[in-house]
């Protein structure tokens, strides 16, 4: 697979729009996530209200893959109940993983399906899953 196919411009798009990279004014969780083989760093905040995540935001720096899957994930769990956005992570790893292979299934991941080849590298599987890792992990609340 060539790096030209894996850069999709559904992926540029995402890295490139900052509509969901910028610092929250309020938010009820913050969790840092780093990929220390590549670099990427992101910071991930989180507001949840009465078990809804009512929005989420990152800052950081990384690759083009980190950065469109962040933007990807924010744009999916936005407005989503607490389990759902962790049973979206589950299914976003599954795909990775090619767990979940079922494309009707994956369609809930909306722009995040453009990522579902990134496990023919795995050396970008990091930089895929270091957004979603770092949800889990700030969800635990």
């Amino acid at each position: 697979m060539e790096m030209d196919q894996l850069y999709t411009e559904l992926i540029l798009e995402h890295n490139q729009d900052k509509r969901n990279k910028h610092e929250l004014d309020a938010f009820t969780v913050s969790e840092h996530g780093h990929n220390p083989s590549c670099g990427d760093d992101l910071t991930l905040q989180v507001d949840v209200q009465d078990g809804i995540v009512k929005d989420a935001a990152y800052t950081g720096s990384g690759c083009a893959i980190s950065q469109a899957s962040a933007s990807m994930m924010i744009d999916i769990i936005k407005g989503k109940s607490v389990e759902e956005a962790l049973r979206l992570v589950e299914l976003f790893l599954g795909m990775i993983k090619k767990d979940v292979t079922d494309d009707e299934e994956l369609e809930e991941l909306e722009d995040a399906m453009a990522l579902k080849n990134i496990s023919n590298m795995p050396a970008r599987v990091k930089c895929a899953v270091l957004a979603w890792h770092t949800l889990k992990e700030a969800l635990k609340i």
